[in-house]
């Protein structure tokens, strides 16, 4: 089973402080928006993601459709097809959007400690 890229979302209390924090560390800005709370950075082929009051814990998150660098693959495991997989593999959904048999969805689900896992689709 493909997941795509994978980056891990940060929520942080102070988007400019973090962005700071981790051009130190050597990330760039790829995408994002200061003025909506949010930044993608990168460092080669790692990527997080700042999000400044959006949720409550870090996710981890995985893009179906999309390489590293934000780039369509021209073949992938579509989202839906992975939360089939998942739940005959006896894990539970808690959120899923998305509607159709293709195009943008997501899902996510916990793992065994309580950490969440987001799936998003963007094409």
């Amino acid at each position: 089973m493909d997941l795509g890229a994978f980056s891990v979302s940060l929520a942080v209390k102070d988007l400019q402080a973090s962005k700071e924090f981790y051009e130190k560390l050597g990330f760039d800005s790829m995408g994002g928006d200061p003025k909506y709370n949010y930044l993608i950075m990168k460092n080669g082929d790692h990527i997080i993601g700042l999000f400044q009051g959006m949720f409550e814990k870090n996710i981890l998150t995985f893009n179906p459709g999309w390489d590293q660098s934000a780039q369509n693959l021209d073949s992938f495991t579509d989202v839906r097809e992975i939360r089939k997989k998942l739940e005959a593999d006896g894990i539970e959904i808690i959120n899923e959007t998305g509607e159709g048999d293709s195009g943008p969805a997501s899902i996510s689900f916990l793992d065994p400690d309580g950490n969440p896992i987001l799936i998003d689709q963007h094409r």
